[in-house]
């Protein structure tokens, strides 16, 4: 599923981050950022699924 995320981050940044973390702070900031240059919305989108994916292997690990 990250790649899905990841691919829509490149293509339309606000969908990547709005499948990851929801109508939250980070898309209203992803959505400013993509208006005012697409490669920092770009940026960000990628840098919040991959920290998201990784905060979710770290509780998979604690977990186990």
């Amino acid at each position: 599923m990250n790649i899905v995320r990841v691919i829509l981050a490149i293509l339309l940044p606000p969908i990547g981050v709005l499948l990851t973390v929801g109508l939250g702070l980070h898309f209203w900031i992803n959505i400013l950022l993509t208006i005012f240059g697409y490669i920092p919305g770009i940026v960000h989108a990628v840098w919040i699924i991959s920290s998201r994916a990784k905060e979710r292997e770290l509780k998979d690990v604690r977990y186990r």
